[in-house]
Order: structure tokens, then C-alpha cells, then sequence
């Protein structure tokens, strides 16, 4: 009978034990807040502790119970949520069968494909020359018109969900669908009106953003660059020549005076010597730049000039002698402040 007695009480304390072990490596919550580990294909046990460690209250029962599972049923590659309050075995449940959650990717004033390219691989599993391998092919550059110049007007500055392991081919895909459906028909009947097609659009939007950081100024930048384009002028957009010089020198050139030498440059992005829009864009516009021209008031302003009052912004004028006026008190102030180049 002692016997028994003694056996049932240690059946209960092994019992209790087991639950309790159980209770604490499976059932208990082991995530104190949200985060996000990502599985690739060359990543081990220790490596996705640690990358969960910070979000974890205990990364030696994860640890324990991820690599029992492991033996089991292998975890899937991907990038996956953890939201707080989660125990091991919903984190692991996620693990096996793969049930991942999108990213959140943003991008925006990436004026290259090579840095768009960068932008995005730092966030997704393909790298960045597999990217541009893939936008190189023609399909992409027949649709809709895109050639290598303005192929980078498919990116839609925003933010999207994405899962971190979509292939490229897919993500180009995903965003020409977006991209789409960006230019509905009442921003395509808004180009029409200006006669521009929505590359065209995006071109300028480029110039514009790249021409004043203030937002509610770009609307009258459009403006003033959509009167020029009606009237056979040249843009004469200094952010243009910025760019040729970048193009022909390989390097971001940092310029903070153009400069008559600077206005001779040979190129199809100098809009002092070509009359129309330059080829391509000459960086990523935002939709607010977009939204610029596409919503440009109109008025009779075909010259600005940079002021030094409100650095930044600029003074329009409608005559080329006001023009002149505000000009010459801008090369003032610059050569006040040394600035020469």
C-alpha cells in the first residue's frame, strides 16, 4: 500500500512536471512584441534564434522546441511576422507550413535603376543584379511603351506589400500591375489634355521635383514648364544639366551653381540646347510631382529664378526684365556666400 502510494505520488510529480515543461517550451507566450525573422536557404537553428532573440522572453525554449520540430517537419523558407504574445508553437506552426507575411516595401527618389535596384534587394531575397537582369528583357520594354531611358517610370513611388521571396520576374510584374492601375482613365484624360502621354507626364514630374523640394510650389513649376513646352521653348531646367553632367562623368556630381560652361554640355538631357522634354526621366517623381502637372494651374509665368529670401523657393516673373531683376540679386547673394560652383 506504501508502496502504491508512493508510486502514485511520483507519477503526479512527473505528471505536473511534464505538464509544466510542456506548458512552458509549447504553450506559454514567448513573444513580448512584434518583429519579423526571415529564413533563407543557408541559415541554421542558431541563427534563427538569434534573430528572433530580441523579440523573445525565452530563445532557450524556442531554441529547444525549433530544433525537435525541425527533425520533424523542416521550417520553409521566407520572411515571417511574429506578433506579440505568440507562443513557440504557433511560431513554429508558421515556420512549417510556410504561412508567411508580406512585407511592407518603400521606396521613392531612387534616381536609378542601379539604386532602385539596391533600394529594393536590401528588403527582398533576390539581389539587385537579378533585378536589373530581368528588367533588361524586352517584354518589359515594349509594354507600354518604356524604353531603357524611362523604364524606371513603372516604379510608382508608394508602399507595398510584398513577399520577400517573389521572384523578380514577378515583383517587375506586380508593379507594372500597379503601375496600371496607377494611371487610371481620369489621370490618362489629364495627359491627353496637355498632350502628353503618362511617360511624358512622369518625365516632367522628374524635372519638377528635382527643380523645388516644396511641395505646394510644383503645381506653378509645372505650370511654368508646360507654358514653355507650348510656346517652342527650350525647358532650360538646371536640374537637366545636372544630370547630363552626372551621366557624362559617371559620378553624382554635386553642383550647387550652374554655370555658363556647365550650360554647353552635349547631351539630350540639356535642356538648354534641345527644345522639348529630355528622353528620360531624371529621377523618380513622386505623386505629388506627378499629381503637379497633371493638376498644373494655369498663369503666364515662363521664368524663375531661385531666392534668397526663402532658400528653396523661387520668384516668377512674366517678363524677361523682372526676370532679370530677380536674378541678379540671386547671383548677389551666391557670391556672397562663396558659393562658386
Amino acid at each position: 500500500m506504501n508502496f502504491l502510494k508512493k508510486y502514485l505520488t511520483q507519477l503526479l510529480i512527473l505528471t505536473s512536471l511534464s505538464i509544466f515543461l510542456l506548458y512552458l517550451f509549447i504553450w506559454k507566450s514567448n513573444v513580448h512584441e512584434n518583429g519579423r525573422i526571415i529564413v533563407t536557404s543557408d541559415v541554421e537553428i542558431n541563427q534563427i534564434v538569434a534573430s528572433a532573440n530580441q523579440y523573445l522572453k525565452n530563445p532557450f525554449t524556442f531554441k529547444v522546441t525549433l530544433f525537435l520540430v525541425n527533425k520533424i517537419k523542416p521550417i520553409k523558407l521566407g520572411s515571417y511576422k511574429l506578433e506579440k504574445g505568440m507562443n513557440n508553437i504557433t511560431i513554429l506552426r508558421i515556420l512549417t507550413i510556410g504561412r508567411q507575411s508580406p512585407i511592407k516595401l518603400t521606396f521613392n527618389n531612387q534616381d536609378s535603376l542601379e539604386k532602385l535596384a539596391g533600394r529594393i534587394a536590401m528588403e527582398m531575397e533576390f539581389d539587385s543584379i537579378s533585378f536589373l537582369e530581368e528588367l533588361k528583357k524586352t517584354e518589359y520594354l515594349r509594354t507600354d511603351g518604356f524604353n531603357k531611358e524611362t523604364v524606371l517610370s513603372i516604379f510608382i513611388p508608394n508602399s507595398y506589400e510584398i513577399y520577400w521571396n517573389i521572384s523578380p520576374e514577378k515583383f517587375i510584374n506586380k508593379m507594372l500591375s500597379e503601375y496600371q492601375n496607377f494611371w487610371n482613365q481620369d489621370r490618362i484624360e489629364k495627359a491627353k489634355k496637355l498632350n502628353l502621354t503618362p511617360i511624358q507626364v512622369q518625365i516632367l514630374a522628374s524635372i519638377v521635383q528635382k527643380e523645388t523640394s516644396f511641395i505646394a510650389e510644383r503645381p506653378i513649376v509645372a505650370s511654368l514648364y508646360l507654358n514653355r513646352l507650348k510656346s517652342d521653348w527650350p525647358l532650360q531646367a538646371d536640374p537637366t544639366v545636372v544630370y547630363a553632367i552626372k551621366l557624362k562623368t559617371h559620378q553624382d556630381s554635386i553642383i550647387k551653381r550652374v554655370l555658363k560652361k556647365h550650360l554647353l554640355i552635349d547631351s539630350p538631357y540639356n535642356t538648354y540646347k534641345n527644345i522639348g522634354l529630355p528622353p528620360g526621366l531624371i529621377s523618380m517623381p513622386d505623386i505629388s510631382s506627378i499629381e503637379a502637372v497633371l493638376n498644373a494651374p494655369k498663369h503666364n509665368y515662363f521664368y524663375m529664378c531661385a531666392s534668397s529670401d526663402k532658400i528653396g523657393s523661387h520668384l516668377f516673373a512674366t517678363t524677361l526684365a523682372e526676370h532679370n531683376r530677380n536674378a541678379i540679386k540671386y547671383q548677389k547673394w551666391l557670391n556672397e556666400q562663396g558659393i562658386n560652383k
